[in-house]
């Protein structure tokens, strides 16, 4: 089972890697320490010992005036200065709250008297005994603050100082390695290293004691060899195909993740393998001295290569169904998987020239030659990554769509691999070796792990859509997001280490970040804020259970409408922001009083740029105040009618009839004119205009009207419906029915239903209602051109009676529309739509 064969090669690692540690190949050599570092108390608060802390200052600022000194001591030296100077920042807090209570107990006292001005003696001399003693307990901390300075001056200056050795490391000229002369050196050197590995072997061999020793632990031997040996041989390829059967085996959801998962055994299983031989080669007793230090580096040297070749199958996968984060064809594919695992053996051939040619023993000019052809092949293979980038932007990106984030990213990458790729190899061949060198490697390397990112961010999202089943596996939720972000914060140390930033300057920044900055008198942390983020949630927290407490079981049990349970909530929730932002603030100790000049000279700068937003915030207020409108209401306001769906502090939702959201600011509702249909009330009065035939009896008419009215539910009664007779106009007569409704929300219903009553009563009764026809003059032109004569010939075929056009004749019951010259020269300005006799 391929499970089962997972678990046993994973346990074998692990016995492995015990069995090397116990053996001491993770076991750092003891450095013999000189200078001294603070001594380690229970109490934080207590004093630092200022005499040691003296010897070792002493002693740090002549290894800094010497600039002979080693760069192994100087690191040694910091490392003694960062712990005296943590100490003295915690120093700095001796006596706080003593301090602090003294302070009150002054300003308590008031202000001192001005110059001449008499003050009682018991208040003159409880000041005085108040600040000896304030003094006395600001004198520790005055020490620990001068010496934090001084401890920090001198890291400083450690710092510039080994950062000046780093530069002119990179810019010196080291031996041309084109220099044929120097070629001898080189081969030399390479000869002279290998009779020593040789004589080392065979002097181990030729040793009885070592042959006892190989005899006695014969069986150990052997099983390591042959492991070693079968998981350096067999191992990689027994994990690619064990990852293969995963893929084809796993769940749809659960391929991805197990593939990659059990991939990993393509690093652990040939690792291994190497971390076996290399304990037999040591336990055998054949190694000398320097054989031993290349044993040593042989199972990191073998993680670098078989990292490398486990990435490039990721990156560059054989698999088409595996995600890639270049889109290229499958002979691309096949190159990009070549280069990557080549980059990783030339790595890995520099690691062991760094452990088997050290420059300090073989000279600088055999190291320049050494390195050279490295550099070159290095750069050949980033030049060809590049370029293998540049076609993934070119088949990923159409001639007018602009470039996504994340292609511009690899288009910046490539073309600066593509740049190192072509300087570094000319910067070696002039002689800058360490320069090129800090150029080359480090360029693949940061590629790599910009591909690791790839790898990472990837699994993120795999197992979200694993474990919530999400569909597109989560690709577009925010969490999967937020870890890839993250995972790439976390890669930024990383990326500074491998481009020569030391550790002590990531530790150096993060103390920087940890001890803070000083506003003032006040001192802001991360602590600090981490400390008023947590106040603030749990102050927010409080404050949307105790809403949620009053909305669902406190407001329900009182007599306030929806709009006022609204308007409390609402309220409640701005007054318990306010407060758990104030409790935040004291909590973490700031102290926003020095910065009371600074924000209300913006304040002034704000209120002119944000004057708007600042009143319908104060406006949001007012509604919820004095709620002339509430959630509910049917409101018109700027033309807009609808229902409140909700107040906010900037602005008011309206839904409207037509099912829209219209977004209203708060300040149109209350400087503005607003009609609220249902604030206190639901009753309103609907008004419909009725138009009859002339000749009609009105009073009949009134009188059927009435009944109408009177027959609608939602009618009420006191006071009764009224009609009204309002006028004549050229078409009909004009009638008003004014009702008032039980609740106006139903006005349009009743309207229709009035209207339905009234064409059905009126055509009982006899009543006529008017059709009104209109005939427009002059008619309009044919399209085809034909004149007036031709229009009346063909109307009046031969035989018959000319028919006549008469501008003025109008048939009985239509109404003439007249064009704007003819209104004009007539002097009518009355409105043809008038009393158009529809029922409205």
């Amino acid at each position: 089972m391929p499970l089962v064969r997972l678990l046993r090669l994973w346990l074998l690692c692990l016995v492995l890697a015990g069995a090397a540690a116990q053996a001491g190949w993770f076991a750092a050599p003891a450095v013999a320490q000189e200078a001294s570092s603070p001594a380690k108390d229970g109490d934080q608060f207590d004093p630092p010992d200022y005499r040691a802390w003296e010897k070792t200052a002493t002693r740090a600022e002549r290894e800094v005036a010497d600039r002979e000194t080693p760069s192994a001591d100087y690191d040694a030296t910091r490392g003694y200065l960062v712990e005296w100077r943590d100490t003295f920042l915690r120093a700095q807090g001796i006596n706080a709250s003593r301090i602090a209570s003294t302070r009150g107990q002054i300003d308590a006292l008031g202000p001192e008297p001005a110059d001449g001005a008499a003050e009682a003696p018991e208040i003159s001399e409880r000041r005085r005994k108040l600040a000896d003693e304030l003094a006395e307990l600001r004198a520790p901390v005055t020490a620990a603050e001068e010496a934090y300075r001084r401890a920090d001056g001198l890291i400083r200056e450690i710092d510039s100082v080994v950062r000046d050795r780093q530069a002119q490391e990179l810019l010196r000229d080291w031996p041309l390695p084109v220099n044929p002369a120097n070629w001898a050196e080189a081969a030399g050197a390479l000869s002279e290293a290998t009779l020593l590995l040789w004589s080392e072997g065979q002097e181990g061999w030729q040793s009885n004691e070592v042959q006892d020793g190989i005899r006695e632990n014969l069986p150990v031997l052997l099983g390591l060899l042959a492991v070693g040996l079968l998981l350096i041989a067999r191992g990689r390829a027994l994990m690619e195909g064990l990852t293969q059967r995963m893929q084809d085996q796993a769940s749809a959801r659960g391929r991805k993740v197990w593939s990659l998962l059990v991939s990993l055994g393509q690093i652990a299983a040939p690792v291994a393998g190497v971390v076996a031989l290399a304990h037999a080669i040591t336990l055998s007793g054949l190694a000398g001295p320097r054989t031993a230090v290349v044993v040593e580096a042989l199972p990191a040297i073998g993680f670098i290569l078989y990292a490398a070749g486990w990435l490039a199958g990721r990156l560059f996968p054989k698999d088409p169904h595996q995600s890639a984060p270049l889109r290229l064809p499958a002979e691309r594919l096949r190159e990009g998987r070549f280069h990557t695992a080549a980059f990783g053996v030339v790595i890995a051939i520099d690691a062991l020239r760094l452990v088997a040619l050290p420059p300090a023993r073989v000279g600088e000019a055999a190291t320049s030659v050494f390195v050279f052809p490295l550099i070159v092949v290095a750069g050949l293979l980033l030049f060809r990554i590049g370029q293998l980038m540049l076609a993934h932007l070119r088949s990923d990106t159409a001639g007018d769509e602009p470039t996504s984030y994340r292609n511009g990213l690899i288009g910046l990458l490539a073309r600066g691999a593509i740049l190192i790729g072509v300087v570094g190899p000319l910067l070696a061949a002039a002689g800058y070796v360490a320069a090129a060198t800090a150029l080359v490697y480090p360029a693949g390397v940061t590629l790599g792990l910009v591909g690791l990112l790839f790898i990472l961010q990837t699994l993120v999202i795999d197992l979200y859509g694993l474990a919530t089943r999400a569909e597109n596996d989560g690709r577009d939720a925010l969490l999967p997001v937020l870890i890839g972000f993250l995972l790439a914060l976390g890669m930024v140390p990383l990326l500074a280490l491998v481009w020569g930033a030391r550790v002590a300057d990531l530790t150096e920044i993060w103390a920087r970040f940890r001890e803070g900055y000083t506003i003032g008198s006040t001192r802001i942390s991360p602590t600090s804020f981490l400390l008023l983020a947590v106040v603030f949630s749990v102050g927010y927290g409080v404050t949307r259970l105790f809403q949620g407490a009053l909305k669902a079981s406190i407001l329900p049990k009182t007599r306030l409408d929806q709009g006022g349970r609204n308007a409390v909530v609402a309220g409640v929730g701005y007054v318990g922001i306010i407060l758990a932002g104030l409790v935040a603030i004291n909590s973490a100790g700031l102290d926003l009083s020095n910065l009371a000049i600074v924000a209300g000279a913006l304040s002034v700068g704000i209120g002119f740029g944000l004057q708007t937003i600042v009143s319908n915030f104060v406006s949001g207020i007012i509604l919820l105040i004095e709620r002339p409108v509430s959630e509910g209401d049917w409101i018109e306001v700027g033309g807009v009618q609808g229902t409140v769906k909700s107040i906010s502090v900037r602005s008011t939702r309206i839904q409207t009839f037509d099912r829209t959201d219209v977004i209203v600011p708060n300040q149109d509702l209350v400087a503005g004119r607003v009609t609220n249909w249902t604030r206190y009330n639901m009753t309103g009065r609907l008004i419909v205009p009725v138009g009859v035939a002339y000749g009609s009896d009105t009073r009949h008419v009134e009188r059927i009207l009435r009944e109408i009215a009177e027959a609608q539910p939602l009618a009420i009664l006191k006071p009764p419906p009224t009609i009204a007779f309002m006028g004549f106009t050229q078409e009909v007569l004009s009638f008003e029915i004014r009702v008032i409704l039980r609740d106006v929300n139903f006005s349009l219903a009743v309207r229709s239903d009035i209207n339905h009553m009234i064409v059905k009563r009126f055509a009982e009764e006899g009543i006529g209602l008017p059709h009104i026809a209109r005939e427009v003059w002059p008619p309009a032109q044919p399209e085809n051109g034909l004149g007036e004569a031709e229009l009346v010939a063909l109307m009046n075929p031969p035989g018959a009676a000319p028919a006549k056009a008469q501008k003025d004749e109008v048939l009985k019951g239509t109404a003439a529309v007249h064009s704007d010259e003819d209104e004009d020269a007539d002097g009518d300005d009355s409105d043809g739509d008038e009393g158009n006799g529809g029922t409205r």
